[in-house]
């Protein structure tokens, strides 16, 4: 971290977007370092190796995927993806890869600030556990952790419906409790759901 504030890099090829968010975060208490391509933010990750990452998903050049890969394989930074793009495929990919939360544009700045927040502290607590890591090895296979499954399914909720975690967490509690299953399977109900409809979940 830069002093006490928490260093973010923002990641967008839309300069309006990232001119904008970049300001917001800045006010909201984080350093923030801005790049409008994914060759960028990779030399950005390597030199100042901030706290965390928001990626757009779908940019020229690298990937907010081809990035992600990197600051997890190489860097050990963890990341999350803003984008307007909510298919089922975006999804997969985003989990397999760790993505500490999954955040469909449009969303107000107060909707971003707090899952960044939470997905910071998310990353110190699997830092400060032994095994550290954003999944789990079972057998030869390796499965997304739970907690991400988790955040994924409420940034769904959150683009689909236009609401803050507060309210997308109250949504799945309500799935959960209607469906007569924890919060943690509704989680995967419904990102299950997505994935198979390629539609925004039914809720």
């Amino acid at each position: 971290m830069t002093g006490s504030k928490p260093t973010v890099l923002l990641c967008d090829d839309d300069r309006v977007v990232l001119t904008t968010l970049a300001e917001g975060l800045s006010h909201s208490g984080f350093t923030v370092f801005e790049c409008d391509s994914g060759d960028d933010a990779i030399l950005l990750a390597r030199s100042r190796r901030p706290d965390i990452a928001l990626l757009d998903l779908r940019m020229q050049g690298k990937s907010g995927m081809d990035v992600a890969g990197y600051l997890r394989d190489v860097l050990g930074i963890p990341f999350l993806f803003l984008s307007a793009f909510s298919d089922p495929d975006s999804i997969a990919q985003a989990i397999n890869l760790g993505a500490l939360g999954y955040l469909v544009k449009p969303l107000e700045l107060t909707q971003i600030v707090p899952e960044l927040r939470l997905a910071l502290e998310r990353s110190r607590l699997e830092k400060s556990s032994l095994p550290s890591s954003a999944t789990e090895t079972r057998g030869n296979s390796v499965v997304p952790n739970p907690d991400n499954i988790y955040a994924i399914a409420i940034g769904l909720l959150m683009g689909r419906f236009g609401i803050a975690r507060a309210r997308a967490c109250a949504r799945l509690a309500s799935l959960a409790s209607a469906s007569g299953v924890n919060e943690l399977e509704a989680a995967r109900q419904l990102v299950e759901q997505h994935e198979t409809l390629g539609a925004d979940p039914q809720t």
